[in-house]
């Protein structure tokens, strides 16, 4: 591996925990926690802290928490545009972007979640803790552009993402005779291994292949479990220069190569694959971008031996497996089937921490605080010797990607 990229050298978070249950603790006060452990795995401290990154239009901006840090001087402080979960890889490659150019020595990437303090869009006033009902969000809480879009679809009941994006994936079941099954296996696959994450919400809650055949149907051909959690909590990851990694106690782990942004004409539109092509629509829409990366770092997908791919859906999981090139488009079923996403024997073992299905759902960066751990070798769910980690944000909106390298 070169030595001139970008490095991460510290992961953080905060407790994970189902929307509501976290306790008397604020989003800001997540996101607090979730740098100042990051900072400290990486043998750093606040005063070395120059610049501070995030996505996904985060409420804790940056100079606010760097004056509650004490942080001495912010040198950097970026927010991605790209939409949703699409952006939580593009903060990381912004924040190597940043130290690469010398704009800053490190940075720490967050990301903050607190559904059981603002909810999200489609969600009534609920009571989270035996009190009375917090109110229902208002317009002024959302972004009122995504809330006109919402509006030429609610008549027709697409009112939650599970839905809109229930729509490409039975597209792919109709163009290649994919299977609820072999979704259900991959929601299996990931519990599996949140069976071993201690952080994992879902961790002590076993699940078969016949549980997930029993779960409700939310929207066909979403079954409860092939939906992401909805979760508080909030993690961090620290970038620095490979200078500044080779004194540090903790093995670093490079930036190898970083893609984001999106196809021609791309909207994200009502939650997912909005204006693209009608070749486009059963993909994650991600192919373009992937092929960008793979040449950017000199590497394909036989070089991956471990994947961190966003989960918020498992049809999505599906498609981009096909977008990476893993198996050719319309062979994502088969290729779950035959168990290559087990961290146990799998040909490219996924999701080691248990993923969005069953860690938690924090926008995905948990995906990259787990990539780092497979390449240090600290993984519950660990890949021998493995070298090379690719990290995905959200399929079928707007996207981003990385790939990390055993240093």
């Amino acid at each position: 591996m070169s030595g001139s990229k970008a490095q991460i050298v510290g992961v953080g978070e905060s407790k994970y925990a189902r929307w509501g249950k976290i306790g008397d603790v604020t989003e800001h006060a997540l996101a607090c926690q979730a740098i100042q452990r990051a900072v400290e795995d990486a043998g750093l401290s606040m005063d070395d802290v120059d610049g501070l990154a995030s996505f996904a239009e985060d409420r804790n901006e940056a100079v606010f928490i760097g004056a509650e840090l004490g942080i001495p001087r912010l040198r950097f402080g970026n927010m991605v545009w790209m939409p949703g979960g699409g952006g939580g890889c593009a903060a990381v490659a912004n924040a190597a972007m940043a130290v690469e150019a010398g704009q800053a020595e490190v940075v720490v990437v967050y990301r903050s979640l607190c559904q059981g303090q603002f909810f999200r869009f489609g969600s009534p006033g609920m009571d989270t803790s035996g009190a009375a009902e917090p109110e229902a969000p208002t317009v002024k809480q959302a972004d009122s552009l995504m809330i006109a879009s919402i509006g030429f679809v609610m008549p027709y009941g697409m009112l939650m993402a599970a839905a809109a994006y229930a729509l490409p994936t039975r597209r792919h079941m109709h163009l290649y005779g994919t299977t609820g099954d072999q979704l259900g296996m991959l929601a299996v696959t990931f519990r599996e291994h949140a069976s071993r994450n201690p952080r994992a919400v879902m961790g002590g809650r076993p699940m078969t292949l016949d549980d997930y055949r029993a779960s409700p149907m939310i929207a066909d051909p979403h079954r409860l479990f092939d939906c992401c959690l909805e979760s508080d909590g909030a993690c961090a990851v620290v970038v620095t220069t490979p200078e500044r990694a080779r004194d540090l106690a903790k093995q670093p782990v490079e930036i190898l190569a970083s893609e984001q942004g999106a196809p021609k004409g791309y909207g994200f539109g009502t939650f997912s694959n909005a204006n693209v092509p009608d070749e486009l629509y059963a993909t994650g829409a991600n192919e373009e971008m992937a092929n960008r990366l793979w040449g950017k770092a000199g590497i394909g997908p036989n070089d991956v031996d471990v994947a961190q791919l966003y989960d918020h859906f498992t049809g999505c999981v599906l498609m981009q497996l096909e977008d990476y090139g893993f198996c050719k488009r319309g062979e994502g079923g088969p290729f779950i089937e035959s168990g290559a996403l087990s961290w146990h024997g799998g040909s490219l073992p996924t999701n080691t921490h248990g993923g969005s299905l069953s860690e938690a759902y924090i926008h995905g960066l948990n995906h990259v605080v787990e990539g780092v751990r497979s390449l240090r070798g600290e993984s519950t769910s660990p890949v021998e010797n493995a070298e090379v980690c690719l990290v995905t944000s959200a399929a079928c909106v707007p996207s981003s990607a990385v790939l990390l390298g055993r240093k």
